[in-house]
């Protein structure tokens, strides 16, 4: 079992900020249709200051794994450098890039928490 399976089997089975976060400033929708994964990210906050961080999910392990990873990064982040956060961030916080079958799985909450991220209200 290589490292970040370790990881991603931990988040999955203790995701931190998963469920709905009531009266949401922003939020976002997406999904990966080549595997069935589904995930909505919702924030509380503004351009200035993230305060708070949601995800619901009907995914994978490694899609929930990202997901609880990022979402626990970008509080207290401004919404600028919550877009900053890469790829290289999110497979090192895994500690492994997941195989190349498996990279939208990974990268979908990625991808969704920058949509619901540019739809914060400005400060």
């Amino acid at each position: 079992m290589t490292a970040y399976r370790r990881v991603v089997i931990d988040l999955f089975r203790h995701p931190k900020n998963r469920g709905p976060l009531h009266d949401a400033a922003a939020s976002a929708e997406g999904a990966n249709p080549l595997c069935g994964d589904r995930i909505r990210v919702e924030l509380r906050g503004d351009s200035a200051r993230v305060t708070e961080a949601r995800f619901t999910a009907d995914a994978c392990a490694l899609c929930i794994a990202s997901a609880s990873l990022l979402t626990e990064r970008v509080r207290g982040m401004s919404a600028e450098d919550a877009l900053r956060i890469d790829t290289s961030w999110l497979f090192a916080s895994l500690e492994g890039e997941p195989p190349p079958a498996r990279r939208k799985c990974a990268i979908l909450p990625l991808d969704t928490l920058r949509r619901a991220v540019a739809a914060l209200p400005s400060a």
